[in-house]
């Protein structure tokens, strides 16, 4: 069983980085975009799948090297707080249309990729989930469950923007504002990570 401070911390950690727009949730925003939600909403099945598998060897291999590689951890986190930085300004920057995201066929199997893929995964392993988390069965599953009824929702929300986007209800929200929004948010979770490191 994760301490109620670990599993607080996993679940805030793991909804502000799950609702940050990144290659997953702009394929999740263009497939509810094209396809609706009825359609699209299958998709959060592969994206559950591709983090879980992905975090998960992730977080093992983490967590093997980490007595050998003690300075590991606090390494992996330093440079998951500059590459969250760096995916903060580059977001201000850049003002990108969900319209212009590849529409195609976005399907389970493009999604499971993609995710599998997604350098969050590392982030979730390294940093987000307590090192208890690859340690024990009990703390995993718990781990992954807190994870799994985050991800959904949010995966969903994702999708149902883009559904509303593509029906035009919400001709109010500019893409570049969301993208600053995002910036702002994860700019701040890139300090406080950073923090915990050099304090």
């Amino acid at each position: 069983m994760l301490p109620t401070t670990n599993a607080a911390l996993l679940a805030l950690g793991s909804a502000v980085i799950l609702i940050t727009p990144g290659p997953t949730n702009t394929l999740l925003a263009a497939a509810g975009l094209s396809q609706g939600i009825g359609r699209a909403a299958r998709l959060t099945g592969a994206e559950l799948a591709g983090y879980l598998v992905s975090i998960s060897l992730w977080g093992h291999v983490l967590a093997h090297l980490a007595s050998p590689l003690a300075w590991l951890p606090m390494l992996v986190r330093l440079a998951s707080s500059l590459y969250i930085a760096y995916l903060a300004v580059r977001m201000w920057h850049a003002a990108v249309s969900f319209a212009s995201s590849p529409q195609g066929s976005i399907g389970m199997r493009t999604l499971f990729v993609a995710t599998l893929l997604n350098p969050k995964a590392i982030l979730f392993a390294g940093t987000i989930f307590p090192a208890a988390a690859f340690a024990s069965w009990p703390a995993y599953l718990e781990a992954m469950s807190i994870f799994s009824a985050l991800l959904v929702p949010i995966g969903l929300a994702w999708i149902a923007f883009g559904a509303e986007l593509g029906r035009g209800r919400l001709k109010w929200v500019s893409p570049a504002q969301v993208q600053r929004c995002a910036s702002v948010v994860l700019g701040t979770f890139s300090l406080s990570l950073a923090w915990t490191v050099i304090r």
